[in-house]
């Protein structure tokens, strides 16, 4: 039987209750979902955070927003996957975003505070050592922690059927309609038609093929209600049929809205106009892997991004950790950082910055002070926020659901 297609107003009220519950399940998930409330805290941020040489930034650096991506071959890298937020700015927000997420994250495994320190002093050294390191080739196999290297082993073993597996229907290919996919109203069928034909989607798709390999058919499509800050605006996944034939493959594509970006952009140096163009050029200057397989376009008349999910692209999902593991993982993912800044800064650029991340230094340990000063300040900010929401969000959900007859039937 048809699922019933929800309206676009009950959508935004179940997207925003679902957004609501996410972030109050946990003091870290709060902290992933609450991106404009770190930048609003940056406006009046103490002074001190040194001003490095504007690049694109993620915006949005947090843990669950870096894994395993595939290339346009199919060869796999830690980089950053999720590039909503990307701006040209200022690298130490970076630093700063990144260093709350993983102090939260320590916070979450009950680790003692001296973990937390150590664990900001690892990313430092590990984002200077990236800065210096070798951008194109990562020879960083030996420095991998063991989270890291089971994270990559699976994501090289996967294949598309496993992928098929966990999105698709177990008796044909189509998206199953329920919690996660939603029907299309006919306007936007017709603008996901329109879209695809407009777009060179053999770009979007990694592995052996090419215009030259037969026609690309939709499928399925769906409105698919995923992530949590992102939660609330245009998201759809589409699957597509790639070639004729025994030949023909299926692949699945997510097309999200390209909203404005919260992170403080550089007025020195232009950026994109477009949302969807400004996301795709600031993903293939910090994770080539992931923005060369990524286009932007135009849905119902919004900016949107196109990009295949390809079977190896997998999210770094920390649950609780050891002293070490922790230590170990926040000076890699520095390193990932470093890398991603680094390789778009010139040789004398970089030396200057990673100069003027060391005359920063002070203290017994080696974090910098503006980086440890900033993460207290932001967990002590977030952890406040976090009970209030948890607080309102249960007085919400003492109140009658005014929507879930509407939506029922």
């Amino acid at each position: 039987m048809k699922s019933p297609v929800i309206a676009p107003a009950d959508r935004q009220r179940l997207l925003t209750q679902t957004r609501r519950l996410k972030m109050a399940r946990s003091a870290h998930a709060y902290v992933r979902g609450s991106t404009r409330q770190f930048y609003a805290w940056l406006e009046n941020s103490p002074t001190g955070i040194p001003e490095g040489p504007p690049v694109w930034i993620c915006g949005d650096c947090h843990l669950g927003n870096m894994g395993p991506l595939a290339d346009g071959k199919g060869r796999v890298r830690i980089q950053i996957r999720d590039l909503d937020q990307t701006a040209i700015g200022n690298p130490a927000h970076d630093i700063i975003r990144l260093g709350l997420s993983l102090a939260s994250a320590a916070r979450g495994s009950d680790l003692p505070g001296v973990t937390t320190a150590r664990m900001l002093e690892g990313l430092m050294a590990g984002y200077q050592a990236g800065l210096a390191g070798d951008f194109d080739r990562g020879k960083d196999r030996s420095n991998r922690p063991e989270l890291i290297q089971r994270l990559l082993s699976q994501s090289l073993r996967r294949r598309w059927s496993q992928l098929a597996t966990e999105r698709l229907d177990a008796d044909r290919p189509r998206l199953p309609r329920g919690k996660r996919f939603w029907s299309l109203e006919t306007a936007e069928r017709e603008g996901l038609t329109n879209l695809l034909r407009a777009t060179n989607v053999s770009n979007l798709i990694s592995g052996d093929h090419g215009p030259d390999k037969g026609a690309i058919g939709l499928v399925d499509a769906a409105y698919w209600m995923k992530g949590c800050s992102s939660l609330g605006r245009l998201r759809y996944a589409v699957l597509v049929r790639l070639g004729d034939g025994r030949k023909a493959r299926l692949g699945l594509i997510d097309i999200k809205e390209a909203d404005a970006a919260a992170a403080p952009r550089s007025t020195l140096v232009a950026m994109p106009r477009d949302n969807g163009v400004r996301v795709v050029t600031g993903a293939r200057a910090l994770s080539p892997n992931l923005g060369e397989r990524m286009e932007a376009g135009r849905l119902l008349d919004r900016a949107v991004v196109m990009r295949e999910l390809a079977p190896q692209d997998l999210k770094l999902e920390l649950a609780r950790t050891t002293r070490s593991e922790a230590e170990t993982l926040a000076r890699y993912l520095g390193g990932v950082v470093g890398r991603a800044h680094g390789r778009q800064m010139s040789a004398p650029v970089r030396t200057e910055w990673s100069k003027d991340l060391d005359q920063k230094r002070g203290g017994a340990l080696d974090t910098p002070s503006w980086l440890w000063r900033s993460v207290v300040e932001l967990i002590s900010l977030h952890e406040a926020a976090y009970l209030e929401h948890c607080r309102l969000y249960a007085l919400e959900a003492k109140k009658p659901d005014p929507g879930a007859a509407r939506t029922a039937s």
